[in-house]
């Protein structure tokens, strides 16, 4: 199915970011927001136009989300192929209510990263299930609002589709074309496995995260300045918007408890190993290993690139100057010897202007970058 006009309400860095990756295919959006800001900055950053629905019946105020907006008389003047519905999971229902009774689109969709509880709520309020798919990119970033939002985005990335036994084949076609737009890879899940899902992998790890970070709240001076990449790749999440997230959990809360509570479980398990350790205890080293080994096995259970099976890289390290240029200097080494990078990460020397660049690339192929880059002047350690 093809998608000429695509509507999208939610303003934010998934909604900006899927009208973004639209308009880059030539496909016309229409942008509409509760918040008149949020909506005129996505105008300008070439995401779209904005939405006048009802006719004679004026716009409201930046193109405000239609539930939270007032009610409408009629329908829209101009109906889209597809209507995204990108706000919190909690008014998921009530959007596609609005928009559904104002016949907006010929199809709906969302991308709330909770599907059981908006989907279940919808069919209370009586929306036309048929026309709509629920739908989730794994795709976003620890920072919000339209001016975070990227075009590729969604490059590579999965995205989950929930469609439930009512929804029309061609509603399924319209969010599977959505998908390929935005060149995203579709895979179709149920609700409740999705949740269940979701909860292992991004929702009970982002509250783990912020445990960690909590602890640094009254951290001593001294020990924020020992900080290092570890503890910034564990808290990375931790630096999300609280009210989005307490939404997010809101309406996953039992799947996320029930990860967590196994979480606490191990940390308990291993705070006791380390009492009794540090009381001379030496067999309690056993239980913390165990749970080590664990960790190891899980993290090389995580898919590598493009979803394939995970992979094991060399390192090469390079010291690198923190002033302009540099890394463009350190990829064109790369290029001329023909190594591609599978993964970058720079850790900065607290106190001076320079750091150290992890690059990540395939074991055979280490030697010769280490060896070209010490013959072009490189600190290779």
């Amino acid at each position: 199915m093809e998608l000429r006009t695509v509507l999208v309400v939610g303003t934010g860095l998934i909604g900006t970011s899927a009208a973004l990756a639209l308009r880059k295919r030539g496909v016309r959006v229409l942008l509409a927001d509760r918040d008149q800001g949020a909506v005129r900055l996505a105008r300008e950053l070439g995401a779209g136009e904005e939405w006048r629905p009802g006719g004679p019946h004026p716009a409201r105020p930046g193109g405000q989300a239609i539930a939270e907006a007032g009610p409408q008389e009629g329908r829209a003047t101009e109906q889209a192929d597809l209507a995204i519905i990108a706000v919190p999971p909690a008014h998921v229902a009530t959007e596609l209510l609005e928009l559904q009774r104002l016949q907006a689109a010929r199809f709906y969709t969302d991308v709330a990263s909770v599907k059981a509880e908006p989907i279940h709520r919808a069919a209370q309020l009586g929306c036309d299930l048929s026309a709509y798919v629920a739908s989730h990119p794994l795709a976003g970033r620890e920072k919000s609002g339209p001016g975070a939002a990227r075009d590729d985005l969604f490059l590579g990335r999965p995205w989950a589709l929930c469609p439930t036994e009512e929804a029309d084949p061609e509603a399924k076609a319209a969010v599977l074309r959505l998908i390929e737009l935005c060149g995203a890879n579709a895979v179709e899940v149920s609700a409740t496995d999705h949740d269940r899902a979701v909860a292992v992998v991004s929702h009970a790890p982002h509250v783990a995260a912020s445990a960690v970070a909590a602890r640094l709240a009254d951290a001593t001076d001294v020990a924020l300045g020992l900080a290092g990449q570890g503890v910034r790749d564990v808290t990375r999440i931790a630096g999300s918007d609280p009210g989005l997230w307490l939404g997010i959990l809101s309406g996953n809360a039992s799947p996320v408890a029930e990860v967590l509570e196994a979480v606490a479980h191990d940390l308990a398990d291993a705070a006791s190993a380390l009492r009794a350790l540090a009381e001379g205890d030496g067999t309690a080293t056993g239980e913390i290993t165990q749970l080590l080994k664990r960790g190891v096995v899980g993290h090389d259970r995580i898919p590598g690139k493009h979803g394939g099976p995970a992979s094991s890289y060399a390192v090469v390290q390079v010291v690198i100057g923190d002033r302009p240029g540099q890394l463009a200097r350190l990829f064109q080494v790369c290029d001329e010897v023909g190594v591609n990078v599978e993964d970058v990460r720079l850790e900065h020397a607290p106190g001076l202007p320079l750091g150290i660049a992890e690059l990540s690339v395939e074991p055979d192929a280490a030697a010769t970058l280490s060896e070209a880059l010490r013959e072009r002047g490189w600190q290779v350690p």
